[in-house]
């Protein structure tokens, strides 16, 4: 679950922020049937950052706290748009996160992740499926189209059990996600933004793929109220996924 995303303190009071309100979500989440958590680490100014200062006693209060579950932590533009400062701030890394989700449509993309994978750290290969995810775009942005994915799969990555797919689909449409169960052997995670997140869950409950919801991506329950928490979210997104679970036997997004 994305407990705050790249938003910012002016999108809600429900946006958990500094690190004591980060670890309190976390753990409500948790209890609420979260399976892992995605933050974002923040300097106290609000500004995201990849420097082991802030990464570093922010995973160790999540873990201290007991959350128990694995925490993935971004390495991206938003945090450092320089590739060679995202590699020297990951290589710095004293305290390590469980998984570290790299964007395969931003540049040193594939380094950033060997790199990651040198140093013990699960990888989350993200990729836009569809126009119009992935951030900002710009004509002639790679982060359009089909190229990150196309990134992807030409990354020879040496160890694919340390490697997850996380595929944002622009809409919860099934032909955008089909082709997933020609992949390498690799689990598979779908998530939406916005207006795309619960329907999106839903496709991953159907096609049998991991699903992600949290403020960071969503700040709507299925009705359409706004959420009080991330833990609310997330026992809305336990119920949906119960009631909308891929029968037995069903293929599953990124089997062969």
């Amino acid at each position: 679950m994305s407990l705050n995303g790249s938003r910012g303190a002016a999108e809600g009071a429900a946006v958990p922020m500094s690190p004591e309100d980060l670890v309190e979500a976390a753990l409500a989440a948790v209890a609420a049937g979260a399976g892992e958590v995605l933050v974002h680490p923040r300097t106290p100014c609000g500004r995201e950052s990849l420097s082991p200062r802030v990464v570093g006693p922010l995973l160790e209060a999540l873990r201290s706290a007991g959350t128990g579950v694995p925490v993935v932590v971004p390495a991206g533009v938003g945090a450092e748009p320089d590739p060679a400062g995202r590699l020297e701030r990951v290589r710095s890394w004293g305290v390590l996160p469980d998984r570290a989700a790299v964007h395969f449509g931003e540049p040193g993309a594939e380094e950033l992740a060997q790199a990651l994978l040198d140093r013990g750290v699960a990888v989350d290969a993200v990729v836009p499926l569809g126009s119009g995810v992935g951030g900002p775009q710009t004509a002639g942005d790679e982060t359009a189209g089909v190229e990150p994915l196309v990134r992807f799969l030409a990354w020879p990555a040496p160890d694919h059990g340390r490697v997850r797919l996380v595929a944002e689909p622009a809409a919860a449409d099934p032909a955008l996600v089909a082709g997933l169960r020609w992949l390498p052997p690799v689990p598979v995670l779908l998530f939406g933004r916005e207006a795309a997140a619960w329907p999106v869950l839903r496709l991953a409950a159907r096609c049998g793929a991991g699903a992600r919801i949290g403020l960071g991506d969503v700040r709507h329950l299925p009705d359409g109220r706004p959420a009080r928490s991330n833990a609310e979210l997330v026992a809305a997104a336990v119920a949906e996924l119960a009631a909308t679970a891929a029968p037995a036997g069903a293929a599953t997004a990124g089997s062969r």
